[in-house]
């Protein structure tokens, strides 16, 4: 290739995203436990909708994604309006950047943040900011140091991945009024549906100019397969997202299937008892042997083991059993394994698993 060719600065500088592992060489039947997604799969009705969508194949989708928007407006008791729909809300993180962020720019996130912040601000020419936890969990101070003048997007997960840990409305509160005024507030609100009476922090944005709330279908609606987000934020920055966003980014198979799944709220809510339950009873099991977590409020535990080598070591056996978990070095927490909440039998097959692992040492 001619020297010629070049991507823009940066670009060769971002590492390339790497999801969960889904299959274990030599292991057949591996259950998946890697990238928090629902065990039980969509609901009934979503599946239904998604069997119909395959009459209108020929047609192209609406563009402005209506009927889908006044459905989570409805559930959500949102304003349609203040809505914009993407593929994921991995791809709104991206609408973001584009067009808010930029070179000589900042993106502040914490330091075990979802890695598409970093990537996203990158691939804009804009530079990354990452700021330190404090045991694992979001520090605003901390945020509210490392903003300036340059500082655009500041991303917040909340519940946060990898580490489950949340923060309360009334720190989200106190982060977004203390942002420099040329600052966006993105409140990454993934796992919100696991908390019990959350609204992933709706309030905040309805009440200002600053935030945005970023949503996803893809965990406990269990559609991560069909790729499907949504934000909601003020009408001004929506209009500015709507304008950089494809007229056809959605499919009517997408849009059919999470508008089915957003109104069937009794599946969501079966979803996060089970999950849960589930979650409370494998933290439990792991700490009796020794492998202690954070309190967790999204679908997976943070597994802390003694070492790095002790975390890998048991990475690998649990592989050996058809177990597959997530290591997440990547997020600076080498000595830790992500561990989806699976179904009960999942959860009880990954505490056994690992009693046996820690008692062979």
């Amino acid at each position: 290739m001619s020297d010629l060719i070049r991507p823009q600065p940066g670009i060769m500088d971002i590492a390339l995203y790497e999801g969960g592992k889904a299959a274990v060489a030599g292991v057949a039947n591996a259950v998946k436990l890697s990238s928090n997604e629902n065990p039980f799969g969509p609901s009934d009705k979503a599946k239904d909708a998604f069997a119909r969508s395959v009459h209108a194949l020929h047609r192209y989708p609406s563009t402005d994604h209506t009927p889908l928007r006044e459905a989570i407006g409805e559930v959500h008791g949102l304003e349609p309006a203040r809505i914009i729909c993407g593929v994921g809300s991995d791809e709104i993180i991206t609408f973001l950047c584009q067009a808010y962020a930029g070179p000589k720019e900042e993106v502040v996130f914490t330091e075990h943040g979802f890695l598409m912040y970093r990537i996203s601000a990158m691939a804009v020419g804009a530079t990354p900011v990452e700021v330190p936890e404090r045991d694992r969990t979001t520090d605003v101070d901390a945020i509210l140091k490392a903003c300036n003048r340059r500082t655009r997007l500041v991303f917040l997960a909340n519940p946060n991945n990898p580490t489950g840990t949340m923060i309360s409305t009334a720190e989200v509160e106190r982060l977004a009024d203390s942002l420099p005024p040329q600052a966006i507030l993105v409140l990454d609100g993934a796992y919100a549906e696991y908390v019990e009476g959350f609204d992933g922090g709706a309030s905040v944005v309805s009440a200002r100019e600053n935030v945005v709330m970023t949503r996803t279908f893809s965990k406990i609606y269990g559609l991560g397969g069909l790729r499907i987000g949504w934000a909601y934020g003020p009408k001004a920055i929506i209009d500015v997202l709507n304008r950089i966003r494809g007229p056809f980014n959605l499919s009517n198979t997408q849009l059919d299937t999470a508008e089915a799944a957003v109104r069937d709220q009794d599946y969501v809510n079966k979803c996060r008892a089970d999950n849960a339950r589930m979650r409370v009873w494998l933290a439990e099991a792991l700490a009796a042997l020794g492998v202690p977590s954070d309190t967790s409020m999204a679908n997976f535990i943070l597994a802390r083991f003694a070492s790095v080598e002790e975390a890998e070591a048991c990475d690998a056996y649990l592989q050996q059993q058809g177990l597959i978990v997530r290591r997440v070095a990547s997020y600076k927490l080498p000595n830790c394994l992500r561990i989806t909440v699976g179904d009960e039998a999942s959860c009880r097959r990954v505490a056994h698993a690992i009693g046996q692992f820690k008692g062979m040492k």
